[in-house]
């Protein structure tokens, strides 16, 4: 099923630019975009014309091919990508929209209607909403009442189900829109007069943090840029969504500071089979690139950060962790580390994960929750 509706997005999106770009497509330019057998394109053609997506605009004369247009123009979707993390009983749900006024709308509504949801936060144009297992009803409504709720969320096998409940513009969004989002793998809609509930399915991933510390010298350089680096290298893998990519700053008196003492970490989630091979593609990408033979890797999976983790982190950004200190906290909490001494800063920057910028770049800020 992932398979075809990813097949399907990239089809509604070629028809809808051909239409843009010059008001009318073909079967034969699709079959050549896509590199699908020409009767594959036409039978993709019949089922979005029997849907509704399509129109006829000239009908087969002799050797003139038919000639399609979308019947709409409009961006098939707002709705970018939509998964969802597990870590025990607690789920986090990523949303990313094209337009960031989007995001904000569905933060707004999402974090007055409750529900759910135990925490909404945003970053641009992704949404991001911790939330747990179970019912909850959310007054939905027009104004002043929120427009949209997560009003359940169950897990399916490997699958995750939240069930949303809204009116006007978020209903739209649902019913059109949603379907269309990377991850999602199937939407099922109940109307009832002017509210719309839906069920979103998507993958129960794994969520995973990888802190890297130590990787740049005197002579060049940088620990952002290798981190950043590795999320795009790693995005490019089937079954990896990119969550995000941060800069911890870390104690800037520390004696054996390169620069100004700042570690990094990304976020991502994975199906639950790719996890050693992330591990091992990570390994090797520092070790190629690393510019220090103290680089540190410490890897993270769950997104749940016990207090005494916090509590590390916080003596790694105001005073002096030892090498011991960094190898117990991680073997007591299951954090797979590797390298030289970058490993103390790679694990301080895990222990930051869930934090707000304004704390991550300010080591004087405590970062106990």
């Amino acid at each position: 099923m992932p398979g075809v509706l990813e097949r399907r997005r990239e089809i509604l999106r070629l028809i809808r630019q051909y239409t843009l770009d010059r008001g009318y497509f073909t079967v034969s330019d699709i079959a050549e975009s896509t590199g699908l057998p020409r009767s594959t394109a036409q039978d993709w053609i019949n089922r979005l014309l029997a849907e509704g997506c399509l129109v006829v605009r000239e009908e087969k004369r002799g050797r003139s091919p038919a000639r399609y247009l979308a019947k709409s123009a409009m961006p098939s979707s707002a709705c970018r990508r939509i998964f969802t993390t597990i870590d025990g009983d607690a789920v986090e749900i990523y949303h990313e929209c094209l337009s960031a006024s989007c995001a904000a709308y569905c933060k707004f509504h999402h974090q007055r209607a409750g529900g759910v949801l135990s925490r909404v936060s945003r970053d641009g144009t992704l949404l991001r909403e911790q939330a747990f297992l179970g019912e909850r009803e959310a007054p939905i409504g027009l104004f002043p009442d929120p427009a949209v709720g997560v009003t359940g969320l169950r897990r399916e096998g490997e699958d995750l189900v939240q069930t949303i409940r809204c009116v006007g513009g978020p209903a739209y969004s649902l019913t059109d829109m949603m379907g269309q989002a990377d991850g999602v793998e199937g939407v099922r809609i109940v109307r009832s007069g002017p509210f719309v509930e839906g069920e979103v399915t998507t993958r129960a991933m794994r969520y995973l943090a990888i802190g890297i510390d130590d990787t740049d010298s005197a002579k060049g350089g940088a620990t952002f840029a290798l981190t950043l680096a590795l999320l795009q290298h790693l995005s490019t893998l089937g079954g990896i969504m990119p969550i995000g990519h941060h800069i911890v700053m870390l104690n800037p008196a520390s004696p054996e500071r390169t620069a100004g003492n700042s570690a990094s970490f990304i976020e991502l989630a994975a199906e639950p089979a790719l996890c050693p091979q992330i591990r091992e593609h990570s390994l090797r990408f520092v070790s190629d690139e690393a510019l220090s033979p103290e680089w540190g890797v410490a890897i993270k999976q769950g997104f749940t950060v016990p207090r005494d983790l916090r509590e590390y982190g916080n003596r790694a950004r105001t005073g002096t962790v030892t090498r011991e200190e960094a190898a117990e906290m991680a073997r007591k909490h299951g954090i797979f580390t590797a390298g030289g001494r970058g490993v103390i800063g790679a694990l301080a920057a895990i222990a930051c994960i869930g934090l707000d910028n304004t704390i991550l770049l300010d080591p004087k800020r405590a970062i106990l929750a």
